[in-house]
Order: structure tokens, then sequence, then C-alpha cells
């Protein structure tokens, strides 16, 4: 992990519970008697990331409908640490630089744009299509004072466009960042979330298999998969080169790379 983020080691979950008691319910020991959570159960999951917000990112509250994807922080700020980098060393700007960014599918956590705010002191700006998702995430914004100015989520109505209606004329971003639905399919994200679920050590008899940690339909899975949905993200920033210096993704599958 990136020397700078704070989760490379194992989490404080005594710390973590003490700013936010619900985690504790969910603390187990596991064979060498270390405390931790069991990861393939969402409301554990949901729990402690809740719990880093409160407790590292100072929101003053923050809730997800249930269903939704529920982010990991650690994995979130990694992505966001090597982009300041890449963007401080091509353009040779300060890594305190106050950014302004673009989150493409904001979804109804937003967390991409808490932790532009609170971690980088970014403004940031999130788009996504699922009406829902909009109005949990201006909510989450508004519960904290110190998001209420730096952030707008906004509704891209029509779900043909990633780009357009979003960025305005004019409008300028140092960046874009994207974590782009990565199955093709309900049946493929499913098969998913149940390797990851044994890989956890979840037990092979348990009766009921969430998604990877919840997660709506246009979160998870869409035609033609990650690599589909980057190619049109690619296809469409074309349009909008002069008014975002960098875009970029997260790709999740070696396979996505292969012809590229």
């Amino acid at each position: 992990m990136h020397a700078q983020n704070p989760y490379a080691e194992r989490y404080d979950l005594k710390r973590l519970a003490n700013a936010h008691s619900p985690l504790q319910e969910h603390i187990v020991l596991n064979p060498s008697g270390q405390q931790t959570i069991d990861f393939t159960v969402s409301d554990a999951v949901y729990e402690l990331n809740k719990a880093m917000l409160l407790a590292d990112y100072k929101l003053g509250d923050y809730h997800l409908p249930k269903g939704y994807l529920i982010p990991p922080v650690p994995g979130r700020l990694e992505y966001l640490l090597h982009l300041r980098d890449f963007i401080s060393e091509k353009f040779k700007v300060d890594k305190a630089a106050q950014l302004r960014g673009l989150d493409i599918g904001a979804g109804a956590n937003g967390i991409y744009c808490i932790l532009g705010v609170q971690h980088f002191n970014w403004s940031m700006i999130g788009a996504e299509s699922d009406a829902v998702a909009v109005k949990t995430a201006s909510e989450n914004m508004l519960l904290t004072n110190a998001l209420k100015d730096k952030i707008e989520i906004r509704h891209q109505e029509n779900k043909s466009f990633l780009f357009k209606n979003i960025i305005q004329p004019k409008e300028q971003f140092d960046f874009s960042v994207c974590n782009p639905p990565f199955h093709s399919s309900k049946d493929e994200a499913l098969k998913g979330s149940l390797k990851k679920h044994n890989n956890l050590g979840s037990p092979s008899d348990r009766n009921t298999h969430l998604l990877n940690f919840e997660g709506q339909a246009n979160e998870l899975w869409c035609n033609g998969g990650e690599a589909l949905f980057i190619k049109r993200l690619i296809k469409e920033s074309l349009g909008f080169k002069s008014q975002v210096k960098v875009f970029s993704s997260l790709v999740s599958k070696a396979d996505s790379l292969a012809d590229h």
C-alpha cells in the first residue's frame, strides 16, 4: 500500500469502536486471538467503514440505504493517494495543492468526494445516474459542515452519457475518477461474490450469499463489463479533454487490460 495510507497495518478496532459503538458487536477473534470482523457480513463491513469515516474523517454522521455498495475506505484512499502523486509529478504541482475533482458514478456512498475533501482538502463534484443514490449522497454531505460547500452531487439523467450534461461549459477539473461496474451480468457478479466469500473463509453451508459487499445492479454490472465501460469512458472523454487534465479509472480485472 501507499506509504501514506494510514490503513496499511491492522485496523485499530478498539479505537474505531470508541468512535462508533455499533462496530463493537461485530468484533470477533481470529484463530490467532486477534480482533477482526467477519468480512463476509455486510453489516460488519458497513459499520467498520462508517467507523473510519466518523473517527478519521470527522463526519457528523453517515448513512447508506440497505443494498447499496459499501465503500472500502482504505482502497478508495489508496487510489486517490496514487492519483495525487501522479498529478504532482506530471504537472509539477505541490502535493498539498487544492485540486478540483470529478467522480463519475459517485454512488450513494460518495466516498471519493468525501475523501477528496476531508483527506486532501480538494473540492469535488460527484456524478450519479441513480436518483436514490443522488439523494442519499447529497443528504450525507449536509451532515458535515466541512463538506457542504466543497462537494456537489449532480444527477446524470441520461444514462447514455458519462461526462456530457455533468461537465458544464467553461468548467475545469484537475482530474476525474471512476469505480466502474466490474461485471457483465448478475450471474458473473454473484460468482465473483461467492468466490470472494470462500477466499475470506466464509462457511460453505452459508444459506445467504450477498453480492460483493452489497450493491445495486448499476454499481456491480453493465453490458460488456468494466472493459466496455472504460472504453465508453475513454471515447467520451475526448470531447472534454480541454476541461479535464487527467482522466482515470480503477481496473479490477487483468483481462480488461489484455488487449490495450
